[in-house]
């Protein structure tokens, strides 16, 4: 059976930027995209993607890309157009800089709205920026939609979707009519990776892009609920002691006490 998918994905700093990289603007309370490091796609929206290119490829369908965002790097949000998604679709606008979960959600379900006819929403179980995974559910909950997480594997069927949904120890089996929300986690598997005809492809390809106005969006629901009072980078503070003996037997029986005295053995 043909699936009408859209996945909502999010650039994000690279996590791998190096520590002495990274930056924070204290008095904006944001993170600073460190100087030539280029952003990425989210890790578990790179899985969602792959999820959405598995139903294709064994049940055909068409595979819609979402992102919200007041600036983008194209080569970025292009990748899963690369990788075999049918369409990609920007909403761009100065107000959706810096939103919030609340927002965020609002501004995604705005966009699903106006494209119509879907039967499947898959998200990343979570960003790599802020770790909240608090957008999926908000966009479920907006849109009306049963919510299955954290999936490591999604198979539609003629009476919905049915997802295994990782655990600690196995994995737990679920089942939802369609249309449904599904977040993909990296147990999934890894996605792959884009082929030199799908990066030609995506080339010629040009994103859609909507703004507030296109999508109908109240600025009131852009407004934030949620308040950073205080960000900073942690700081990491490690003391070391050494041991010493009269010899090597007796260095040993030292550290072997000194590491009771603090319960580690």
């Amino acid at each position: 059976m043909p699936v009408d998918m859209i996945v909502c994905v999010k650039q994000v700093i690279d996590p791998e930027t190096p520590a002495s990289a990274f930056r924070i603007d204290a008095e904006a309370k944001q993170a600073v995209p460190p100087p030539g490091v280029p952003p990425v796609l989210n890790g578990f929206d790179e899985n969602a993607v792959e999820a959405a290119l598995r139903l294709k490829d064994s049940a055909g369908g068409r595979v819609t890309v979402l992102s919200v965002g007041a600036d983008f790097t194209n080569d970025v949000m292009k990748k899963p157009l690369s990788m075999g998604a049918d369409e990609l679709v920007l909403l761009k606008d100065p107000a959706f800089a810096n939103l919030d979960s609340f927002a965020t959600a609002h501004a995604l379900a705005a966009a699903i709205e106006k494209m119509g006819r879907y039967d499947l929403v898959l998200c990343g179980r979570q960003a790599s920026d802020w770790d909240n995974a608090q957008v999926p559910l908000g966009l479920a909950e907006i849109l009306g939609l049963p919510c299955m997480t954290v999936a490591q594997h999604v198979e539609v069927v003629e009476a919905g979707v049915i997802v295994h949904r990782a655990l600690t120890d196995g994995y737990e089996v679920v089942e939802a009519d369609l249309p449904a929300l599904v977040t993909v986690s990296n147990e999934l598997g890894e996605p792959r990776y884009p082929t030199l005809r799908g990066i030609m492809a995506a080339g010629r390809k040009t994103p859609e892009v909507w703004s507030v106005s296109d999508v109908g969006l109240d600025l009131a629901l852009l407004e934030p609920r949620i308040i950073v009072d205080e960000l900073e980078v942690p700081v990491s503070e490690r003391v070391c002691e050494f041991i010493q003996g009269e010899d090597e037997a007796d260095a040993g029986r030292q550290l072997a006490l000194r590491l009771r005295e603090e319960k580690l053995i």
